[in-house]
């Protein structure tokens, strides 16, 4: 998008009562922005939901200067912008009605062809919550996701601080501008998340990050990703609005069980109570749920000389080493295990690099 077109598309965009939905409606039926406001009234009024309100809303001169005053912003602090039919627009989000029809970013993005998950919850994440988050992370750093969080307190630092520990990508989405930060106490992280991820939002510079903004953010987190993954929630908050969006755009959604007199856990057990979630117990979970393959993982993860086997594991690993490769439902019966359990058990044990899948549900020993 050259320097004019996104300049008519933000006077579009600050025009009151052009929102995301009425806005893309706009673009689809005169092409450009510009276009839109060089139209007559008759053509504009035919467009369903247009009103003698918004027709008077589009001769409103004022949003020129508006726009000239971002554009500006734009250009002086190198913020990257993404239309939503660019290719640089991440795919998913694409495809929610309500998506914003323009991001801005800072950072180093590649979303191509990758694996994303967003992992939500509480300010006032626990220790269990913390060490979950974390080993939860770890153990699906092999197949490089990119983790997508809010950058507020409790679980959404966690995640980041992990995904980066780990040399993941990760994003965080803003509920304001790229001219601040917010908490202000995450600012240290900053230069670190720009290096291999970064920042993304829908507001301007001049906005602020109001208690609404937070919500409006919470579509982009869910929208964004393959699934979404509350770790720990109380039984009202911001996670429990990001995890009803997910399924409201038919995204996966995992919840981490807890103790049932743990506040904290209190959002998650409903979750999973009303079928709202998938409950979530270690990677392996997630990873079976969205059918990763784990033979794309990258060639740099290769079996460790010793490897701590859980016990289950150890007794898969014997029964494969004496018997040679095998079938799935095999090696389940001759150890004894039911089918869900197995296939869990496997996908642990290949993302330790002890063994390796092979065509028609056979498995072997590296």
């Amino acid at each position: 998008m050259n320097e004019q077109e996104l300049f008519y598309l933000l006077a579009l965009l600050k025009v009151d009562g052009v929102g995301d939905i009425m806005g893309k409606k706009l673009l689809q039926s005169f092409g450009d922005a510009q276009s839109i406001f060089k139209a007559k009234d008759k053509q504009l009024a035919v467009i369903d939901g247009i009103g003698s309100v918004l027709l008077k809303n589009l001769k409103d001169k004022s949003v020129f200067e508006k726009a000239e005053k971002e554009l500006s912003f734009i250009k002086n602090n190198k913020v990257q912008t993404s239309f939503f039919q660019d290719e640089s627009y991440p795919e998913r989000l694409k495809h929610c009605v309500d998506a914003p029809i323009l991001i801005f970013s800072a950072g180093n993005f590649n979303f191509k062809n990758r694996k994303m998950i967003s992992i939500v919850g509480t300010r006032q994440i626990t220790s269990y919550g913390s060490e979950f988050c974390r080993k939860l992370i770890e153990d699906l750093a092999p197949l490089d996701p990119i983790i997508i969080s809010g950058f507020a307190y409790g679980v959404d630092i966690v995640a980041h601080q992990a995904a980066m520990d780990y040399n993941l990508q990760t994003i965080g989405v803003l509920a304001h501008g790229l001219n601040q930060i917010y908490p202000r106490s995450h600012k240290k992280y900053m230069a670190r998340m720009e290096e291999n991820g970064g920042f993304i939002t829908e507001f301007w510079s001049d906005s602020n990050p109001d208690k609404e903004k937070f919500v409006r953010r919470n579509r982009i987190v869910a929208g964004m990703s393959e699934a979404t993954i509350v770790i720990e929630s109380a039984d009202k908050g911001g996670s429990l609005i990001t995890a009803n969006m997910a399924n409201e755009y038919n995204r996966d959604v995992f919840a981490v069980p807890g103790r049932v007199t743990d506040k904290y856990s209190q959002g998650c057990n409903s979750l999973i109570k009303t079928q709202k979630a998938n409950v979530l117990t270690n990677a392996a979970d997630l990873i079976y749920m969205l059918n990763w393959d784990i033979k794309e993982k990258p060639k740099s993860v290769q079996k460790l000389l010793f490897v701590d086997l859980e016990p289950e594991e150890q007794k898969v690993f014997d029964f494969l080493q004496d018997n040679g490769k095998e079938l799935l439902d095999i090696i389940a019966i001759k150890c004894d295990f039911p089918i869900f359990r197995m296939s869990s058990i496997l996908v642990n044990m290949e993302l330790k690099g002890v063994i390796r899948p092979l065509p028609g549900k056979l498995f072997e020993v590296i």
